[in-house]
């Protein structure tokens, strides 16, 4: 099977937990780019990265740093993509890519467009020497897979909570949802509740996801405090399901 077009999609979807379980789905032989955004996924999860050709991502996930910055890694396919194709209108200087045909490899090799914030270079560079002394991208991928499987354990004790991507194959390990049998009302209570004990915050699931909560467990989250949240699960379950 041919792509004949580019597919764009996240490897990680944050408002579901739910991530693609590899990469088998993209053809070899495809024609067209595969395009992903990688964010919450990066340095938490094994990528396939010879069926990606444009990956986009953010220390402000997994490695807990600033938001609102972009990272893009091309692939080859990537690279002759631009270096073959002419847009039939200007393009702003800060999405040019290319001079004269081909890639302009120096904005890979820390030549700017415009003038960054220096603030956000050092803080990207803190959060790679953080991630080395944690045994690199092993490492954290380690971290995250150990999280989860502090809520792997809660939720198998527990028949009232369970995971809202059914098959563990498909399951992030960074923004992990989970559903209650509760209604959605309740949901509510329970999320206020933990809040107003200063036990959690913001752990609500996204306004169009299903009622339930989200639990952020990358590698800058530490195992023990996700093991002290679990009795607190069980405790504001106790206290709102009437």
């Amino acid at each position: 099977m041919n792509f004949d077009h580019d597919v764009v999609f996240t490897w990680n979807g944050t408002t579901s937990g739910v991530r693609a379980p590899h990469g088998d789905w993209i053809p070899d032989d495809r024609q067209g780019l595969t395009i992903c955004d990688a964010t919450s996924a990066i340095f938490a999860m094994e990528l396939p990265w010879h069926k990606l050709d444009v990956i986009t991502f953010s220390w402000q996930k997994v490695l807990g740093g600033e938001g609102g910055h972009g990272m893009l890694i091309l692939s080859p396919r990537a690279v002759a993509r631009l270096e073959s194709y002419s847009p039939p209108w200007p393009l702003p200087k800060i999405f040019r890519m290319t001079s004269g045909g081909k890639l302009s490899e120096s904005l890979f090799k820390g030549d700017t467009i415009n003038t960054p914030s220096m603030l956000c270079v050092a803080d990207y560079l803190d959060a790679l020497q953080w991630c080395e002394s944690v045994g690199g991208a092993a490492g954290t991928m380690a971290r995250s897979r150990a999280n989860l499987k502090v809520i792997e354990d809660f939720v198998a004790a527990h028949p009232w909570i369970s995971f809202l991507a059914r098959s563990p194959e498909t399951r992030s390990n960074t923004s992990v949802c989970l559903a209650l049998d509760l209604p959605e009302d309740r949901v509510k209570q329970l999320t206020k509740l933990l809040e107003a004990e200063g036990v959690a915050y913001d752990i609500g699931s996204y306004k169009d996801a299903p009622p339930g909560i989200r639990i952020w467990c990358g590698a800058t989250v530490e195992q023990a405090d996700l093991q002290a949240l679990m009795p607190w699960l069980a405790w504001g379950y106790e206290q709102v399901r009437g």
